[in-house]
C-alpha cells in the first residue's frame, strides 16, 4: 500500500524533542505553519479524541499476544499520527498536499475486515460490549472512534477537511468491532446478545 504521507525528515530526525516549550500556557496550541488555536477549538478537539483513540489502541496492544492482530494495532496507531498530521495542516500550508492521508488506507482497512470475518460466524443479533478484556478495550477504542468521527463532522461544518479523514474513522470503528470479535473467538469467550425488553423479563 502506498503511504502518501510525506513529512520532511527535518521535521523529526536529528533534532532533540522538547517535553515542554512553554508557548501552550495561555491555552493555546500551534498547528503546521505556526497557526495559533485555542486549545478548545473543534480542530484541537478533533486532533484531541484521535490521540485518545491512540492510546486505547495502545492499551488493546499490551493485552493481546496474538501477533497479526499486534501488528494491525501498530500499524493503525501510526495511520492515526498520519491523521492527526493531516487535520493540524490548513490548505494554506505549503505542504498540506503532501500530509493529506489518501483513499489507500481505507481500502487496507476494508480488506482487513473481509479477511478478520472470514474467522466469524455470521452476526445476526446485536451483540454486548464485553468479552475478554483486550476485546473490552477494543469496544472502548470503538467508541472513541465513534466521538472522534463525530468531532470531525462538526469541524467539516466550519472547516475544510481532507474527505478521506471522515472514511478512514467510519471504517476504522467497524474494523475494532471485528477485531474485537475475533479476539473472542479465537479464545473462546461466548458472544452475549442483546435481549429485547420482553425477553429480559421472562422467567
Amino acid at each position: 500500500m502506498t503511504n502518501t504521507i510525506d513529512i520532511p525528515n527535518s521535521m523529526w530526525q536529528n533534532t532533540a524533542m522538547r517535553i515542554y516549550t512553554r508557548t501552550g500556557d495561555t491555552g493555546e496550541t500551534g498547528l503546521y505553519g505556526n497557526t495559533r488555536l485555542d486549545k478548545d477549538s473543534q480542530r484541537i478537539k478533533a486532533i484531541g479524541d484521535i490521540d485518545e483513540l491512540n492510546a486505547f489502541l495502545g492499551y488493546a496492544h499490551s493485552l493481546i499476544s496474538d501477533t497479526d492482530i499486534a501488528d494491525q494495532l501498530n500499524r493503525m496507531q501510526s495511520e492515526l499520527f498520519d491523521l492527526g498530521a493531516d487535520l493540524a495542516v490548513l490548505d494554506a500550508h505549503c505542504q498540506s498536499d503532501s500530509l493529506r492521508i489518501s483513499k489507500d488506507l481505507v481500502l487496507e482497512q476494508e480488506r482487513m475486515i473481509d479477511c478478520l470475518q472470514q474467522e466469524l460466524p455470521p452476526i445476526t443479533y446485536f451483540i454486548l460490549p464485553g468479552g475478554l478484556t483486550s476485546a473490552s478495550v477494543l469496544h472502548l477504542a470503538r467508541t472513541v472512534c465513534r466521538r472522534a468521527e463525530r468531532r470531525v463532522v462538526s469541524l467539516k461544518k466550519s472547516d475544510a477537511i481532507n474527505p478521506e479523514i471522515l472514511q478512514y474513522l467510519n471504517r476504522m470503528s467497524d474494523l475494532l468491532f471485528v477485531l474485537a470479535r475475533v479476539v473472542n473467538h479465537r479464545a473462546g469467550a461466548p458472544e452475549i446478545n442483546w435481549k429485547s425488553p420482553i425477553e429480559r423479563d421472562k422467567r
